[in-house]
Order: structure tokens, then sequence, then C-alpha cells
């Protein structure tokens, strides 16, 4: 467990589901990570417009408003390097090869478990950027 244990970065959880948010920010909180949550990819922008984060856990799929895909395209013009996975209850999309093609790293599929979800932070973390 040590080599996905997190170094106090920041990470950004953006999911419409509630329960979805506070699962993945528990996970991500007891690997000593320091985590924020946005309810809406329309609420991280806003976020992000203000603060900084190491890493964004992006739902792919989000109602109402921006997906997944959108969200990262206008984070992109706020912080053009920001390092992202995306996570999603749904097999890979085009939408998400096309987040991956803009550089999004890894997809992950839900349900979240601690360490599939610690692993793919980590790695996308210590990525080059």
């Amino acid at each position: 467990m040590s080599e996905y244990i997190g170094r106090d970065e920041s990470i950004l959880v953006v999911d419409d589901i509630k329960e979805q948010r506070e699962l993945a920010s528990m996970i991500l909180g007891n690997l000593n990570y320091r985590v924020a949550t946005a309810a809406s990819g329309e609420d991280a922008v806003e976020y992000l417009k203000s603060h900084r984060a190491d890493l964004i856990v992006l739902d792919m799929m989000m109602d109402p408003g921006m997906d997944g895909l959108d969200t990262y395209k206008s984070i992109l013009e706020i912080h053009p390097k920001q390092k992202a996975i995306i996570v999603s209850g749904f097999s890979e999309s085009d939408r998400v090869q096309a987040a991956q093609s803009l550089g999004v790293g890894a997809y992950l599929r839900k349900p979240y478990i601690m360490e599939k979800l610690g692993i793919t932070v980590r790695k996308e973390l210590d990525r080059p950027a």
C-alpha cells in the first residue's frame, strides 16, 4: 500500500453523484491526499479559477451540464497542463478517448476500489508533465 500513498498533493474530485464524491474523497483522504470536491463540471471550472489541484479525478458522465470532456477542455483554458484521470461507471467511450488525446491520463472504471484508485492517482501524479 505504501507505493500509492499520497505526499500531501491536492486532488479535486468532480462527480455529480454525492455518494460517489464522498467515497472517492474518503478513500483519497485516507491515502494522505488533500481533497476538494465539485458537484459539476461548472463547479470544478469555477473552483479552479482561484485554486490549484495537483490532479483532478473527473467523472465522465454528469447530468445536467458539462460532461468530463467539456469540463476538461474548459479547465485547460485556465491550467493548460492540468493532470487528470477520467472515471466512469460506463465503458470507455469516444469522449473518454478524446479527453485522453487532450492530456487526460488513465481511465478508471467505477466502482471505486482503494487500491485501484490509489495506484491510478499515484501513477498519474508521478507521470512526467
